[in-house]
């Protein structure tokens, strides 16, 4: 098991947001992508880590290869949300290029998610390689809205199914692909552990949670029954909200860990536990014995650097619940899910990861 984990997104510095958001022809575009992922690559394998990630700097956020290879997200604002920051001051999430518009009309699929990213990673990464994907569930959630996208399909669930049908022919690939590491983030399962958000899903959906769940489930597994093969390891990052070091959604895993610890068919589960805002490691006790936690202990929000002491003493805690051989450690999520990133710098950025190879050797004997 790989011990010192990254969720999968990078700063970008910026010449590449720069290039990205000017005029830059496309050709010059991919120079300044290449020239970085290398940058990247040769920093993680400098810092100890043992499996490799792009950064996602091919990308204008998380969701970007799916909103980039459909058609039939239209142009308008998203889900209104109230992200808070560590300071507790909170700020309405404005619409940004890297979030899909409201579906108007049947999705189709006009290219492959990954492949403009994979070949260069195969061919210039250190080691083996992680590639990272949006969860279906991701978008019914954000992207469905009453009154607008009925026309199109006439339940989220429709518009899901064809979602699901995409992100699993993409599982399937990359696995056909022999990528070593396939991660699945899903961040819309974090709305069942805030009271207000379930209220949301309720009024907006129309359906009981419990049914509206285990469809999320349902969606998530159709993608990993693709992408199993040997030696390989399928993973899903549950995450609390990440833009410009807010968050949306706070609560433990208690009211669903028993469901998706057991039903998710992963290897291994990457779990938030940067605050107190994910409660206890007490549900860790309900994870099977044939699936491990990467826990997200080191904030990717905030450029404070954690104590090795505490992180380690947090390790000892989550142990109580989960063998320590079925552990990992990580940030807590990526340090750009967005375009504009997190509010660090790319020296605090590495000094995050550092510290994740450090306590990993210390705590495992091996990154």
């Amino acid at each position: 098991m790989i011990r010192a984990d990254n969720v999968g997104s990078f700063l970008r510095p910026k010449e590449l947001l720069d290039a990205r958001l000017g005029d830059a022809p496309v050709k010059k575009l991919h120079e300044i992508e290449d020239k970085h992922i290398l940058r990247v690559l040769g920093k993680q394998k400098e810092l100890g880590f043992k499996i490799f990630t792009d950064g996602e700097l091919r990308r204008a956020g998380f969701m970007g290869d799916f909103t980039d290879s459909v058609t039939g997200l239209g142009s308008g604002e998203v889900v209104k949300r109230t992200w808070h920051g560590s300071d507790e001051m909170e700020q309405e999430a404005r619409p940004r290029s890297t979030m899909p518009g409201f579906v108007v009309e049947r999705i189709k699929q006009t290219k492959r998610l990954t492949a403009h990213e994979v070949p260069f990673l195969k061919q210039h990464a250190p080691g083996p390689v992680k590639m990272t994907l949006p969860s279906a569930t991701q978008f019914p959630a954000i992207a469905y809205k009453k009154g607008r996208s009925e026309k199109a399909y006439p339940t989220h669930s429709d518009f899901l199914r064809d979602v699901t049908a995409i992100i699993r022919d993409e599982v399937k690939a990359l696995a056909d692909e022999a990528i070593s590491y396939i991660q699945i983030d899903a961040p819309r399962y974090s709305y069942y552990l805030d009271p207000k958000w379930r209220e949301y899903l309720r009024g907006e959906t129309g359906m009981e949670l419990d049914a509206l769940l285990d469809e999320a489930v349902a969606a998530d597994n159709a993608c990993f029954a693709v992408g199993k093969r040997p030696g390989n390891t399928l993973a899903i990052h549950l995450c609390r909200g990440n833009n410009r070091s807010h968050w949306y959604a706070r609560g433990g895993y208690d009211a669903i860990a028993e469901k998706l610890f057991n039903e998710l068919k992963v290897d291994e589960f990457l779990l938030e536990y940067d605050d107190e805002r994910s409660g206890s490691f007490e549900p860790l006790r309900l994870v099977p014995k044939d699936k491990s936690v990467v826990l997200g202990l080191v904030s990717s929000k905030n450029p404070e650097l954690e104590s090795v002491d505490v992180l380690a003493r947090r390790i000892d805690e989550a142990k109580k619940y989960i063998p320590l051989e079925r552990l990992a450690l990580s940030p807590q999520c990526g340090f750009a899910s967005t375009l504009e990133g997190n509010l660090l710098t790319e020296d605090e950025q590495w000094a995050k990861l550092k510290l994740v190879a450090d306590v990993a050797a210390k705590v495992w004997g091996s990154t």
